[in-house]
Formats: C-alpha cells, sequence, structure tokens
C-alpha cells in the first residue's frame, strides 16, 4: 500500500483556498435560502449542506494545519455580498457561472465524486435561476431592448445630424423629439405586442365549457382527441384522458388535471402589457437621453460628438455584461458584441452626415 504523500507548502494554500470558498459558498446558498421559501428555499439549503461536505474533505486534508479560516476569492466574496442583500436571479445566474468552474476536474485531490457534485450543482443552479428569468423576462426582454434601442438610435441620430454641420440648438432639439418619439413608439408597440401575445396565449387555452362537460363524460375518445389536437401521441393522449377521467372519478368534482394544461408559464414569460411598455418607455427615455447629454450641457462640435460616443459605448458596454450575467453568458463576450452594434450603426449615420454635409445638401 502507497503511502501517503507528504502535502507540500503549495498543498496546503490551495487547500486552504478551497476550504474556503466552499464555505463561502455554503453561506451563499443559505443567504439566498431566506429569500426564498417552499422548494426552492429546500434546494438552495440542500446545496449549502452538499458544499459543507466538500468544506469538511479540505477540512480533513488539513487536519492541525488548517489555521484560521482564510479569505474566499474575490468572485466568492462578491457573491456573498450580493446574495445578502439581493437574493435574485441576477445572484442565481452568477452562482451558476460559480459551479461551473473546472477546479475539482483538474485537482487530484478532490475526489470524483466532488467534481460530480459540482456538474449537479450547476444544473441545479440553472433550474432556479431559470424560474426567475422566466418571471422576469417579459419585463426585461423590454428593458434590455428599449435600452439598447434608446442609446443606439438617438446616439446615431444625433451624431448623423452634428455631423452634417447643423447648429448646436438643432441638434439638441432633434435628440429630444427622437427621445420622446422613440420611447411613446416603443411603449406603445411593447404594449400591443404582449397583449396580442397573451390574447394568443389566451384563445389557445383549454375552454370553460370543455372543463365543465368532463364530469358527465363516458369514455374517453373526446377527451383524448383533445390531447392528439395538442400534439400527444394517440397512446399518450388516451393514457392522459384516462387519468383525468380517473381523477373524476375518484374526487367526486372537477379534476384539476385537465386545468393544469393552461399555459400559465407562457404568460409569465411573456409578462404584462402595461409593465412591458411602462418598462420599455423607461428605459428607451433613459437610454436616448445618454447621446443628448452633452449638448444639454452646452458642448457642440467634435468635444460633444465624442463625449456622447464615450457616454454610449460605456453603458452599452454595462448593458452588454448585465444581459451576459443574467443569461448564464460570458459578460465581456456580451458586452463587447452590444458596444460593436452600437458604435457601427452610429459610425454609419456619421458617415452620412459628414457626407450630405460636405455635399451642401
Amino acid at each position: 500500500m502507497a503511502e501517503p504523500r507528504t502535502a507540500t507548502a503549495a498543498d496546503l494554500r490551495r487547500w486552504r483556498r478551497h476550504l474556503a470558498d466552499e464555505l463561502a459558498e455554503a453561506q451563499v446558498y443559505r443567504d439566498l435560502a431566506r429569500h426564498r421559501h417552499g422548494e426552492e428555499r429546500e434546494i438552495l439549503l440542500a446545496l449549502s449542506e452538499a458544499e459543507g461536505r466538500h468544506a469538511a474533505h479540505w477540512a480533513e486534508l488539513l487536519g492541525d494545519q488548517a489555521g484560521p479560516p482564510g479569505r474566499p476569492g474575490w468572485k466568492f466574496r462578491m457573491l456573498a455580498w450580493l446574495a445578502r442583500r439581493l437574493g435574485s436571479v441576477f445572484v442565481l445566474a452568477l452562482a451558476q457561472r460559480s459551479e461551473a468552474r473546472l477546479t475539482y476536474d483538474e485537482d487530484d485531490d478532490a475526489t470524483p465524486q466532488m467534481a460530480a457534485d459540482e456538474r449537479i450543482h450547476e444544473e441545479v443552479v440553472r433550474g432556479l435561476a431559470a424560474r426567475g428569468r422566466t418571471r422576469l423576462s417579459g419585463t426585461f426582454r423590454a428593458a434590455v431592448f428599449g435600452a439598447n434601442d434608446g442609446l443606439v438610435s438617438n446616439l446615431a441620430l444625433v451624431i448623423g445630424v452634428a455631423a452634417a454641420g447643423t447648429p448646436t440648438r438643432t441638434v439638441l432639439l432633434t435628440g429630444l423629439a427622437g427621445l420622446l418619439a422613440g420611447a411613446l413608439s416603443m411603449g406603445a408597440g411593447e404594449f400591443i405586442s404582449v397583449r396580442s401575445q397573451r390574447e394568443l396565449l389566451a384563445a389557445s387555452a383549454i375552454g370553460d365549457a370543455a372543463e365543465r362537460a368532463l364530469p358527465d363524460l363516458g369514455h374517453v375518445n373526446e377527451l383524448a382527441l383533445v390531447y392528439r389536437a395538442r400534439g400527444l401521441s394517440p397512446a399518450d393522449a388516451e393514457a392522459r384522458a384516462r387519468e383525468v377521467l380517473a381523477d373524476i372519478a375518484e374526487l367526486g368534482h372537477e379534476s384539476t388535471a385537465f386545468r393544469s394544461d393552461h399555459p400559465e408559464e407562457d404568460h409569465v414569460a411573456v409578462g404584462t402589457d402595461v409593465g412591458a411598455a411602462l418598462s420599455s418607455f423607461t428605459f428607451f427615455a433613459t437610454g436616448a437621453a445618454v447621446p443628448v447629454l452633452p449638448w444639454v450641457f452646452g458642448m457642440s462640435g467634435t468635444a460633444a460628438l465624442v463625449t456622447a460616443t464615450v457616454a454610449v459605448g460605456a453603458v452599452l458596454l454595462l448593458v452588454g455584461a448585465l444581459v451576459g450575467l443574467i443569461s448564464g453568458g460570458p459578460p465581456g463576450r456580451r458586452a463587447l458584441r452590444q458596444l460593436a452594434i452600437g458604435i457601427g450603426a452610429a459610425a454609419v449615420t456619421y458617415g452620412l452626415g459628414s457626407a450630405f454635409g460636405s455635399s451642401g445638401l
């Protein structure tokens, strides 16, 4: 039997870092659990217990050399700070990214079970984050589109007009008009879009009359046709129909199984028409105000153009990074994508404005 190797100073430092990270991650899940209830709370507490078992592994390896609790990495410290104060889908998205790390796959001192645990934890957190993403997706989509459109469209507008040699006052009025017109248009468009989508979903839901008829059905044929029309195979549709009718016979009243086919989750994902409209209006107006600010404060010429472009670029990076974090994607790449699209659009209108200005049109 091979003798256990002697731990080096580098090993001890690495084990202490793992111990601190695991303890911090366990605390993050406990803090998140305080903002949840029911099943989500139980899941988060179970994740905390699992991270505690991982911490115990490193504590056992360290033995009496563990020393005082070390500081976790900055990512875990930031995650813990956010979890204590927010407890939102934003924190869950960050936790999902932290679970995706490959540390234990590459560490011979971590057990295969620990590496597998982290992979499963990533999927558990992804599922919890998906619930939150579904709840905010309608309003969040409107907010992101509104802010991005406000930033890009109004920057392109004022830069194109300014590049043509238009007086400062005219550039400012153009930017303010673009802000108001765009915000009203975006708000109205979101209201109509979401209202229409919700009406389509409602039209596709199982009707109340069909639900009331369920207790009087004597066989499964007609009910099976309902499920076949909604995409189930004949065998699955018949099995589903039998399950619903058996439930009615057992409970002695209308089955809730049939009612569960209402697309409530789709309605949640779409959001509310008023919420989407207000979100789109507000964030478009906020984004569209950024490129106008240099002219509001009396700047003009090249200085105003450069200031507006830099300010919009910074906000585009922030919006892109935020979208990346919440969606679980790489924030840096999403931020650069937002920046490239926005600046590209502005460059096109600047070129057109310069061409018109030099031609005297």
